[in-house]
């Protein structure tokens, strides 16, 4: 299985950006997906997460109200959608794949990783 991250790059305060993480196999479909990110000297963290029916949504409480996780099974394909970015969001961000159907915020749940891709919002 491989993931491949994407949509990254260099924004300023109140900007928008979609990332984007394209899923290889046949396992996308039946498996919740989350997005976590990290920032240098920092440890990984959870952004967002989404189960496999798309009917559970999470999101840690720094980007809730500004980010939105969808996933299109059709495409094998999760989203991330960032608004009103802050420099506090400069990190790279990771896509994942769950365990089972459900998603929790624990990196420990998750057995597949994208390569990350590189958010930087400058102020």
């Amino acid at each position: 299985v491989q993931l491949q991250a994407s949509g990254g790059g260099m924004v300023q305060a109140g900007d928008s950006l979609r990332l984007s993480c394209v899923t290889s196999g046949r396992i996308f479909s039946s498996f919740g997906m989350g997005w976590f990110r990290q920032a240098p000297g920092k440890e990984r963290e959870f952004v967002a997460a989404i189960n496999r029916s798309a009917v559970r949504k999470y999101y840690a409480d720094s980007v809730q109200g500004r980010f939105t996780i969808s996933r299109d099974d059709a495409e094998n394909t999760v989203y991330l959608q960032m608004n009103k970015l802050k420099p506090e969001d400069t990190a790279v961000y990771y896509c994942a794949v769950s365990r089972g159907t459900g998603v929790t915020m624990s990196p420990g749940h998750y057995t597949y990783w994208g390569q990350g891709t590189l958010v930087t919002v400058s102020s």
